[in-house]
Formats: structure tokens, sequence, C-alpha cells
């Protein structure tokens, strides 16, 4: 083959590579908050996690935005969603509370991590084949970012509220459990990506927004035990919207 009969290789546009960029970011904040944690930083541990979801809420957005999507893109988000909120704030949450139980506590954070794995398994295959949250706007199970925020609630009370007894290890190590297995179960949960408003209704949506990143920046412990008990109710309010629909 002569050289002029050589197609000539494409340019890659170098903006495509920032959500690759960004996902790599986030594994970063991940590895550092497990570093973090393991020196008893884990008030900046988590600050990291929180980094990671923002980040990870971004990568995704910015490759369609950009129309720079790609199979390893995919793997790689999928590889740091794995590390960002199974890995991390498990290995965290070990080294926070269930230290004293060390073999019970560790089998308790292993359950969580291989949950999330499997939710994130069961998505990417969902994904693929159409299937998840498709005409339903419903998740199957709890997403892995909020999952890691869930079984973090234990951590943000106790940060909330310095002067409290410590949390048993026991009720956390039960706890995280029961958050890994309502990763992997089949209860439905709102996809709040899929939710459209009025557009005379937006800009109250905006206010809220800045709102919420207000009450982060000033009331951040405070704020995250909210959510969390929101979204738990959420969970509640999907499993009974889904029942009724299914009885209709």
């Amino acid at each position: 083959m002569t050289e002029r009969s050589r197609s000539p290789r494409p340019d890659l546009p170098i903006v495509h590579l920032l959500p690759n960029l960004l996902t790599f970011a986030a594994i970063c904040a991940g590895l550092t908050a497990i570093r973090f944690g393991f020196q008893g930083d884990f008030e900046r541990a988590v600050y990291l996690i929180l980094l990671a979801c923002v980040l990870d809420g971004f990568d995704g957005r910015l490759a369609r935005l950009l129309k720079a999507q790609s199979l390893i893109g995919a793997e790689l988000d999928s590889l740091a969603d794995f590390l960002n909120f199974g890995v991390a704030p498990a290995l965290i949450l070990y080294v926070w509370g269930l230290q004293d139980m060390s073999r019970a506590g560790w089998i308790a954070v292993l359950v969580y991590a291989i949950c999330c794995v499997l939710r994130l398994a069961r998505f990417n295959v969902s994904t693929k084949a159409g299937d998840e949250t498709a005409d339903t706007g419903y998740f199957v199970g709890v997403p892995s970012p909020a999952g890691a925020f869930l079984v973090m609630l234990p951590m943000f009370v106790s940060f909330l509220f310095p002067d409290m007894p410590p949390l048993p290890p026991l009720l956390v190590a039960l706890y995280t459990v029961a958050v890994g297995l309502l990763m992997i179960s089949h209860i439905p949960t709102y996809s709040f990506k899929n939710l459209a408003i009025m557009r005379d209704k937006a800009k109250f949506v905006v206010l809220g927004a800045v709102l919420l990143v207000a009450a982060l920046l000033t009331y951040l412990w405070a704020t995250l035990v909210f959510l969390n008990i929101i979204y738990i109710f959420s969970i509640l309010w999907a499993l009974r919207a889904s029942r009724k629909i299914k009885v209709t």
C-alpha cells in the first residue's frame, strides 16, 4: 500500500478529551478520599466524595453536549462509579465506625461493595437493552450515587451532632448491608433527571437550586441529613405510586 492510498488519521479535537478528564478527576477525588479516611480526616474525605459526585454528574452530560461519547468513556465512567460510590464510601465508613467489630464490620463493607458493583452491572446491561427508566421515569433499585450518600448518613449525623454518643457499630453494619440490598433490589426509585417542569415554573426551580447550594455551603451536614431523609421518603412514595400504576 502506497503512502497516497492511506487515508489520513482524523484529528481528535482536544475539547473531546474533557469528559474523560472529568472522569479521571473524579477517580482521583475518590482515591484521595480513601487516603484522608485512613488518616482520620473524615470530613475532608466526605468533601471529596461530594466532589466526585459532582464530577460524575457532569462528565456524561458534557460528552453528550460535545458529541464525544465513546465506549471507552462509558467503561471509565462505570469503573469510576464503582470506586467513588462503592469502594470509597465503604472503606471510609469502615475506618470511621466499624473497626471495633472488625470481622462483622468488614463483611458489611464487602456486602455493600458487591451490591454496588452488581447494581452498576445491571444498570449497564439494562441501559444497553433500553430497559432502565424506559417510559417509566423510575430506576430499578437505588442508584449507586444515592446509595453512597445513604450509606454515609450515620457519618453525617455524627458530624451534625458532635456531642452525640457514637452509634453502635452493629447498627451501622446492619444499616450498611440494608443500603447495599436496596441497590440490588427491584424497588422503584425516581429518576429525577427525567423530570420535566412547566416553563413558567423554571424560575422557582432555579431559585430552589440556588438555595440548596447556599444551604450546602452554609449548613452542609444538616442539609445532607435532610436530603437523605427526603430521598428515603421519595423511595417510599415511588413504591406506593408504582403499585398504584400496576393496579390501574
